[in-house]
C-alpha cells in the first residue's frame, strides 16, 4: 500500500478586496510528512485542489492540479486559482451567497498519480 500521510497542517488565507469582489487566488500552505512522520524536505509533490459547495462531500464547483516543491522544512506554499484547471472556473464561484465552501487538498508524494494524502477543511 502507498505511504499515507500522518500529518498535514494547512493554513488558508482568503483575501477579498475592499469592494468585496471575489478573490482571484487564495494562498495555501501545508507541511508534508510521510507515514513515518518524517518531513518531506526538498521533494516535488503533485497536488489536486477542489472547492466543494455546501458540505465536505458536496458538489465540486472548482478543481485544479499543480506540481510544487516542498522547502527544506517540508512546507509547500501554493496559490489556489492559478493551477491547471480540471473543472469549473475559480472566478465564477459565488462567495457571497449563504453557502459554505470546503477545500479538499489531495497530495501525491510518489509521483505515481495516486493521491496518498487527502484532507478537507
Amino acid at each position: 500500500m502507498k505511504k499515507k500521510i500522518i500529518l498535514i497542517i494547512g493554513v488558508l488565507f482568503l483575501t477579498i478586496s475592499s469592494f468585496a469582489q471575489s478573490p482571484e487566488k487564495m494562498s495555501y500552505q501545508a507541511l508534508i510528512r510521510n507515514s513515518a512522520d518524517v518531513v518531506l524536505s526538498n521533494k516535488t509533490v503533485n497536488m489536486k485542489i477542489s472547492i466543494i459547495q455546501s458540505s465536505s462531500d458536496g458538489t465540486i464547483v472548482y478543481s485544479e492540479t499543480k506540481t510544487t516543491d516542498t522547502n527544506i522544512n517540508g512546507l509547500v506554499s501554493i496559490e489556489i486559482g492559478s493551477g491547471s484547471v480540471v473543472f469549473g472556473s475559480f472566478s465564477l464561484i459565488d462567495w457571497s451567497d449563504d453557502t459554505s465552501y470546503f477545500i479538499k487538498i489531495e497530495t501525491d508524494i510518489d509521483d505515481d498519480s495516486s493521491y496518498d494524502i487527502s484532507t478537507t477543511s
